[in-house]
């Protein structure tokens, strides 16, 4: 196998400043996919002319994660796809340990690298040789897919916006038999929420805790039900009411905002409503 076998797929959204050290970690000789979930033309025109190998697709709107990620594997047409985030940094060897544990395990869906956290984090660092284990999950910062395996299966729920898109992803795939890996041969460093630019931090902060709310709704309604999603939630929707309220009786407009955001997530994944808010960015 070669890096001809392999597309990279990036979404990103006003990620100019993350995307470009992302770029320079993988291998010229690999195609990239890049979904703008914007109509940024100076973006895709500066990306395109210094990495010969990158394919910019301006969205023209913010789809999200999942649906910006369903539209980048919707033009792949090799074996294998790389689900990358602006913010990830691929080791050296990243791409070809991708490939030797595609090749010993022809029949996987999804391999995912280290940096995982909270799973077997202890046993990872206290052996020397950790070798590659089948899981539930992997993170979606990345996620290494043998395309043949999605074949009328589909990717990402399109329903959700950010937040556990991977995880869903992951229990569908597994509740078709189909086998997820992760492999600490794998390196892969992550930023963590900072795939987009600084200056926008505080309206993504507050569109994070809107989507975060509403999608930890959907999940629990989708993989249990309404009626379990609605006790369990229930608690949280009145803690941030009352929040609310606290935070403006003492002049806090931040922290009121913040948690205004969570009790409209929340309160419209309640009523069934399809994940709305955007970030007011422009």
């Amino acid at each position: 196998m070669s890096y001809q076998n392999i597309t990279v797929v990036i979404t990103t959204f006003h990620s100019e400043t993350k995307i470009v050290s992302c770029l320079k970690t993988i291998n010229s000789e690999i195609n990239v996919v890049i979904i703008e979930n914007s109509d940024n033309s100076q973006f895709k025109e500066k990306i395109e002319k210094n990495f010969a190998n990158v394919k910019c697709h301006l969205a023209g709107e913010n789809l999200g994660y999942a649906k910006g990620n369903n539209l980048g594997l919707s033009k792949v047409g090799t074996k294998f796809a790389l689900i990358l985030n602006p913010d990830a940094l691929l080791d050296s060897n990243a791409i070809n340990n991708f490939l030797i544990t595609a090749k010993k395990n022809p029949d996987f869906s999804i391999i995912g690298p280290l940096v995982q956290e909270g799973f077997n984090a202890k046993e990872i660092n206290n052996n020397p040789n950790p070798s590659i284990k089948e899981t539930s999950s992997v993170k979606g910062f990345a996620m290494f897919f043998n395309m043949e395996q999605f074949k009328n299966v589909g990717f990402f729920d399109n329903e959700i916006f950010i937040y556990l898109e991977e995880i869903d992803l992951c229990k569908k795939i597994k509740k078709l038999g189909k086998k997820i890996f992760l492999d600490p041969s794998i390196k892969i460093s992550h930023g963590g929420g900072s795939s987009h630019d600084q200056d926008i931090n505080y309206e993504m902060e507050l569109s994070r805790n809107w989507h975060w709310m509403w999608s930890s709704f959907y999940f629990h309604k989708k993989h249990n039900s309404y009626h379990s999603a609605f006790i369990k939630f229930l608690p949280k929707l009145l803690s941030s009411f009352f929040k609310i309220i606290f935070y403006k009786i003492t002049f806090s407009k931040k922290n009121s905002l913040i948690y205004s955001q969570r009790f409209s997530g929340l309160y419209n994944a309640m009523l069934g409503k399809k994940s709305w808010y955007r970030p007011k960015i422009t």
